[in-house]
């Protein structure tokens, strides 16, 4: 039998840079030493890898979504359209991407889940704060669920920040405003803590913009990427709770709530 490779060795280029003595290498760069050595499992269980690699890459790509989501509503407000497009788009891809990691944990199987589920203690998914982050800033805002950061006073002071400034919604709203369009003040300043209460005017406004996206070509386009994100996250959202679902069926959530039936709700 022949390799399969057989014929396709590649020599290593003279000039390729081999020693990393004095030099920063790519590990260094990332910092690889502290990331690869977060995953410590606290079973002999074998699957237990997969659930942590699993939900600390989550994490990552949270963060990312997090920071290029920030970036985008910097940009709505000083009306940058253009690269407020760009980066939407990528907290979209970013979403797809974590949406398709749930197929990876769907193959957990109840049976092996149970195994080492005990030794999770009451940390939940629930206390995750780069979720939290997100889902302020796209405006489902609870400022209930403030209380579980309270133990990590420096991040529960940037979501009671969240909690109150406007979402990307709400600024694109003022934007809107801004541009002439007539909206309520009530529906643009006012005490964004409190959940988003319909407005005729707001309806009115993209009426407008839609009626005349020639002329809003700009805010019509917004409104099409706002919509990606509201499709790609509650896609997401779904996924996790269907792949709970799978995973532990009817039983009460490892921080308290009741579980899949939890997930469900807005």
């Amino acid at each position: 039998m022949t390799c399969p490779h057989a014929g396709n060795y590649r020599e290593v280029e003279a000039s390729i840079i081999t020693d990393f003595k004095q030099d920063m290498s790519y590990g260094d760069y990332l910092q690889l030493d502290k990331i690869l050595s977060a995953q410590q499992p606290l079973s002999t269980e074998h699957d237990e890898m997969l659930f942590i690699v699993i939900h600390q890459s989550g994490e990552l790509w949270l963060k990312l979504a997090g920071h290029e989501l920030s970036a985008a509503m910097d940009m709505i407000k000083s009306q940058q359209f253009g690269q407020a497009f760009k980066v939407i788009s990528r907290v979209k891809q970013i979403f797809l991407q974590l949406t398709q990691a749930w197929n990876i944990l769907s193959t957990l199987t109840p049976v092996d889940y149970l195994k080492f589920r005990d030794v999770l203690g009451h940390s939940s998914g629930f206390q995750s704060y780069g979720y939290r982050k997100l889902e302020f800033m796209l405006g489902n805002k609870n400022l209930e669920l403030l209380k579980v950061h309270e133990a990590t006073p420096e991040i529960h002071a940037e979501l009671t920040a969240l909690c109150h400034a406007p979402s990307i919604y709400e600024l694109t709203l003022q934007v809107m405003s801004a541009q002439g369009l007539k909206i309520d003040d009530i529906a643009i300043d006012r005490n964004f803590a409190e959940p988003y209460v319909r407005n005729d005017s707001v309806l009115e406004a993209w009426k407008e913009v839609y009626h005349h996206s020639d002329k809003y070509f700009e805010l019509y386009e917004l409104a099409e990427k706002l919509m990606d994100i509201e499709d790609v996250f509650q896609n997401w959202r779904f996924k996790h709770m269907y792949t709970v679902q799978r995973v532990i069926g009817n039983k009460m959530g490892t921080g308290g709530s009741s579980g899949v039936s939890f997930l469900k709700k807005p």
